[in-house]
């Protein structure tokens, strides 16, 4: 059993182009942009310090109402907007209405990113999900932001149904599987894991670095896969990240 389940994966999970995931390895990528004091997670203030810093840069997204793409992680604005409001009540142009606490700075969406960025950096772009959810609108929002930028970039979320539309729906973007195994994740069991990598069949895999040294992701590392690892944010991360994965997604701490 374990012998077919070996051949499975291979069949299901193939080697990428090494030629398209080759510059993964090359960055370490600012979580939510380069966030602190001053400066909010996934804001512009944020992104323009992590390319300042010389980072690549990863950031989550949304969707609006009216299914843009907007730059922001949680599922309501309580946290970081002190308003109750789910994220997807407000169309576009009610978020930029908006501002952060003890910020001026609104919430903005993925096509305002992109024109910041220009290309000077790479982007890792987590579309957000959650069982029940309908990811297609956030895919297309996404792929639609992207059809003209030119500047590296890839599209990975914890939900393998993502990497799978784009693989069918947007050949030409890079994309990734997120993983973590812990409480919070949807893939503590191997049956998971095995099940998530073989719908999203993904080019590359961003893992929890408090679930390294991992076998699954030593396998996917001789296979060709690079692995991301998040969130480093101490020095002795750094070094684990070093060891075990092929590109950090760092906080402040782990910059080295």
């Amino acid at each position: 059993m374990r012998s077919l389940l070996s051949r499975l994966d291979r069949i299901r999970v193939r080697s990428p182009d090494p030629t398209r995931v080759g510059w993964l390895r090359e960055w370490s990528y600012a979580h939510r942009g380069l966030h602190g004091p001053g400066k909010i997670e996934n804001s512009r203030s944020a992104f323009a310090a992590a390319l300042e810093a010389g980072l690549g840069i990863e950031c989550d997204i949304q969707r609006s109402r009216d299914d843009y793409p907007m730059v922001f992680h949680d599922w309501d604005f309580t946290r970081l907007i002190g308003r109750p409001d789910k994220t997807e009540a407000l169309t576009a142009q009610e978020w930029r209405t908006l501002s952060y606490l003890e910020h001026e700075e609104a919430p903005i969406a993925l096509e305002e990113l992109l024109a910041q960025v220009a290309g000077a950096v790479p982007l890792l772009i987590e579309i957000k999900s959650k069982r029940g959810y309908d990811v297609e609108p956030s895919c297309r929002g996404v792929r639609d932001a992207l059809k003209s930028y030119e500047g590296r970039h890839a599209v990975m979320s914890f939900d393998p149904r993502v990497s799978r539309w784009f693989r069918r729906h947007s050949p030409q973007t890079l994309q990734g599987l997120v993983m973590r195994e812990d409480e919070k994740g949807y893939t503590q069991k191997p049956w998971q894991r095995r099940l998530a990598l073989w719908i999203a069949q993904p080019e590359f895999i961003a893992y929890h670095i408090a679930a390294l040294p991992s076998p699954l992701t030593t396998r996917l590392r001789d296979r060709g896969l690079p692995v991301l690892t998040w969130t480093v944010d101490t020095p002795e991360l750094l070094d684990r990240a070093r060891r075990h994965a092929d590109a950090p997604i760092v906080e402040a701490g782990g910059v080295g």
